[in-house]
């Protein structure tokens, strides 16, 4: 395919529907549904999930899937013995169950001009809203609450989690929305920084969410460090960036003129010194991830806008949800990158 501009026509130009690499509507993100379905975020991950270990909070108690079998304790409720091997082994043992709480999901979708570029596949906003759509999609069908944060230069959009279609298909309406104000000839203005998302997001999700940020986490502010740990303490956090393949790759015959609106420049990735300075700019990006993870236990979840989304989160999430529901799931601790 050849690389993609940010000067195609949208679907205000009076074209019937966006070109699908550039933009997307809600038809589009609406007929995502039943692919979204077969993702699974259910508690009990793959041990090859993003996820595995992360996501749903158990409580040892009362529950409907059997956990695991142990000697019995003073504190334990009695209807729990398990007489069958108590009475094989001569020592009383209980059978404990799991929990699992309403884990509602709130997810963070970046709508900024600096996610308007593509190369190859598709442009890195069309991305994060497919992967948004599928996300709150996959998360409904599992019966947990699902809201989301639409990030645009102009501000934010917010959609707190509910549990219901139309509540989703709010959130897909201003992420669609969003997306087709995406233009390349709009007046430059000072992008949203991420202290300003990160507020937004502790306000709807102060405990037990699930937070997925769709994003190329351009624009880090003073407080946007404390503001994540702060999320990460009371709730699950997935930080998916998403980078294009130019970005990581930069060809050394490179050779285009750039411009932000007001000003332009000439970009000769044949120069050395203009190679490093680009490539150190990514690479530090990746290590503020990277050092976030450490310090926080999040999960990095990263996707490429030179590929196909659902193809991407069926293997960063591990597998078919259908498919993984007919066997149990393997408990594994600590995070996957």
């Amino acid at each position: 395919m050849s690389r993609l501009t940010a000067r195609e026509p949208n679907a205000r130009a009076g074209r019937a529907s966006p070109d699908p690499r550039v933009h997307t509507d809600l038809a589009h993100l609406r007929g995502l549904e039943r692919l979204g379905q077969t993702l699974s975020l259910l508690p009990r991950q793959p041990a090859r999930s993003v996820l595995s270990g992360r996501h749903g909070s158990r409580l040892r108690g009362r529950g409907l899937d059997f956990l695991e079998l142990r000697g019995y304790l003073p504190s334990d409720d009695v209807r729990n013995i398990d007489w069958r091997v108590t009475a094989r082994t001569g020592e009383p043992h209980v059978r404990v169950f799991t929990e699992e709480r309403d884990r509602p999901a709130l997810i963070v979708v970046d709508q900024r001009m600096s996610m308007f570029f593509g190369s190859r596949h598709a442009m890195k906003s069309v991305t994060a809203a497919e992967a948004a759509a599928l996300l709150a999609f996959a998360v409904l069908a599992q019966h947990d609450r699902v809201g989301g944060i639409v990030v645009g230069d102009t501000g934010l959009v917010e959609c707190r989690p509910v549990s219901s279609r139309a509540g989703v298909m709010r959130f897909l309406q201003a992420l669609a929305e969003a997306n087709l104000a995406l233009d390349a000839d709009a007046d430059p203005r000072d992008p949203t920084s991420l202290d300003a998302v990160f507020e937004s997001v502790a306000r709807l999700a102060r405990r037990d969410h699930l937070i997925v940020v769709l994003s190329d986490f351009d624009v880090i502010g003073p407080r946007t460090e404390r503001l994540l740990s702060g999320l990460c303490r009371h709730n699950d956090v997935v930080l998916a960036p998403v980078t294009d393949v130019l970005a990581e790759t930069l060809p050394r015959d490179l050779r285009q003129t750039v411009s932000d609106g007001q000003l332009q420049a000439l970009l000769d990735a044949r120069s050395g010194h203009v190679r490093e300075a680009l490539e150190r700019v990514s690479a530090a990006r990746r290590e503020t991830l990277s050092e976030w993870q450490r310090r926080y236990g999040l999960s990095i979840a990263p996707l490429s806008a030179g590929e196909d989304c659902a193809v991407q989160l069926r293997r960063l999430l591990g597998g078919d949800r259908r498919r993984d529901s007919e066997s149990p799931g393997v408990r594994v601790g600590g995070t996957a990158v």
